[in-house]
């Protein structure tokens, strides 16, 4: 297993939780993308546990290209919170499982199982959010990122607060927003916060 993570105390303590397992071994760590490739490349693990939020944020987008570098290798994604929006794009771009940092401790291990045994992983609170995101994208007409802005905004955060979770300038944030709003038909936050309740966007 290779560990891919930018900062040092949440590295050293994934490592500590992976080694405490029996079955597991780290057989590597990286902490930045520029030689995460060269690294996968000499180690060639089962599993890369990969940390979204490496180098601001771009850890996603480096996933395409790990796979194509190294096929046989399963990636597990971290991300600091549960997001199916981000689930859902690591999913596409070839990951097999995203565990949120909330549940790391419980869930890690699980993730990192499964995907040697080439399954995917999920928690089942965000599975639950997942589904709820693909079911307003059919249904409401909405587009997955737009879906994400309805949840964010239903839990109430600002377009600031919005654009600097999405990697968004505020005003694409704003330009969605009012493509929620004319979508769905609402004119309020409330009215976005009970549309986003009834479709189960908040979780449990």
């Amino acid at each position: 297993m290779f560990l891919a993570d930018d900062h040092d105390p949440a590295l050293d303590g994934t490592r500590a939780l992976l080694d405490d397992d029996g079955d597991m071994r780290v057989v590597a760590q990286s902490r930045h993308l520029s030689s995460l490739m060269d690294e996968v490349r000499a180690h060639r693990p089962d599993v890369l546990v990969l940390d979204l939020s490496m180098d601001d944020g771009s850890g996603i987008d480096s996933i395409d290209e790990l796979r194509d570098l190294a096929p046989d290798t399963q990636i597990v994604v971290l991300a600091a919170e549960d997001n199916p929006l981000f689930a859902q794009r690591a999913f596409t771009a070839g990951a097999l499982g995203f565990v949120a940092g909330e549940q790391l401790e419980q869930e890690l291990p699980q993730a990192v199982r499964a995907a040697a045994r080439s399954e995917r992983y999920l928690s089942p609170g965000l599975a639950g959010q997942l589904e709820s995101m693909r079911r307003s994208i059919t249904e409401d007409k909405l587009t997955p990122r737009e879906v994400e802005v309805l949840r964010l905004i239903a839990l109430g955060h600002t377009s600031v607060e919005i654009a600097r979770k999405l990697h968004l300038s505020p005003r694409t944030v704003e330009t969605h927003r009012a493509h929620v709003h004319r979508k769905l038909d609402l004119t309020t936050r409330a009215e976005l916060v009970r549309h986003a309740l009834r479709r189960g966007l908040l979780g449990s």
